[in-house]
């Protein structure tokens, strides 16, 4: 799936009522293009600290990295999917949906199962606010998508991972998955809604299973192999990492036996560091935050400076990926 995805719209903002076929045919002339932010996500909950690190997957020329987005002081949210859009033809930039994370809180909502089982009613409640607020954005965006949307069935529109630690609770990490459905009216003509989202949590795990890393890629289809799946194979990057020194060598091997909660801070931030670092690919972005139990969040690598650019997107050549035109 390519990093930036281009769609033939109606209209830029404003939801459109349904026109005649050569009215929409006439007005059907603006495109945008949605950059995706891809690339993978590792969490580990630590003693008394959650790390969040980040690896750019840079699929095409416009990927964004995977960037922590400090929501509150205790909370952390990373964005996955259609991050940035933009209008190439009118040149301007209609929504950086990381920026906007912090400030995108729904007051429309209803307790939902899944979330009113939790222990902490008020954390539950104020996850959903989060989830519910960028789902808003989200449709506000693609409610004037009116071509087909041809999206794998394993990859949503967006992914939001949030990870929290809250101060007599402990740590949470959720993963909130943003699908599309789209619906023909008349022929080449489509409504799109963006489907309310699938919450999963993934921390704390179920009693029997291990403490230990989590990772999340987009693109979802043929993910690489995880962090952990590395250090059980031996991998050589993180094995010359491992021997050179012994104090990394004891953090991978808490981490291997599901005990991630006995591992100082300092030492994962160090480990982490590292074994990214020796796994990305050559000249990719990465980023690294904590949320730590004492002190809230702080960059432990924050990301790059965007360089800024004359112009919003680059000419796309005639045949580029799009979502009407994926790459396979």
């Amino acid at each position: 799936m390519p990093a930036a995805v281009a769609i033939t719209i109606a209209s830029l903002l404003a939801p459109a009522p349904l026109k005649p076929q050569t009215e929409r045919t006439a007005a059907a002339n603006e495109e945008t293009v949605a950059s995706l932010a891809a690339g993978r996500v590792v969490i580990a909950v630590v003693k008394g600290a959650i790390l969040i690190g980040t690896v750019e997957n840079p699929i095409e020329a416009d990927t964004h990295p995977p960037i922590p987005v400090p929501i509150a002081s205790e909370r952390v949210g990373v964005i996955l999917g259609a991050v940035r859009w933009s209008s190439p033809s009118s040149q301007r930039e209609i929504a950086r949906l990381d920026e906007d994370l912090p400030h995108l809180h729904s007051t429309a909502v209803t307790q939902t199962p899944h979330l009113g089982t939790q222990p902490v009613g008020v954390e539950a409640s104020d996850l959903e606010t989060v989830g519910r607020g960028f789902l808003d954005r989200l449709s506000d965006l693609a409610q004037d998508l009116h071509a087909r949307v041809d999206l794998p069935k394993s990859e949503p529109l967006a992914e939001l991972i949030v990870a929290d630690y809250f101060a007599g609770y402990g740590a949470e990490v959720w993963q909130l998955t943003y699908g599309i459905k789209q619906q023909e009216e008349t022929p080449g003509y489509f409504t799109t809604r963006v489907l309310l989202p699938s919450y999963v949590q993934i921390w704390p795990p179920e009693k029997d299973q291990p403490h230990t890393l989590m990772e999340f890629a987009y693109p979802p289809e043929n993910p690489p192999p995880t962090l952990l799946d590395l250090l059980r194979r031996n991998d050589p990057k993180l094995q010359a990492l491992l021997a050179s020194d012994p104090k990394m060598a004891a953090v991978a091997q808490q981490f291997l036996a599901g005990e991630s909660r006995k591992v100082l801070p300092g030492d994962a931030t160090q480990f982490l560091r590292a074994a990214l670092d020796a796994i990305a690919p050559p000249n990719t972005r990465e980023t690294m935050a904590m949320i730590s139990e004492e002190e809230g969040f702080s960059w432990v690598l924050a990301p790059p400076r965007e360089q800024a650019r004359p112009e919003l997107a680059p000419e796309r050549p005639p045949d580029a990926p799009s979502l009407l035109h994926p790459t396979r």
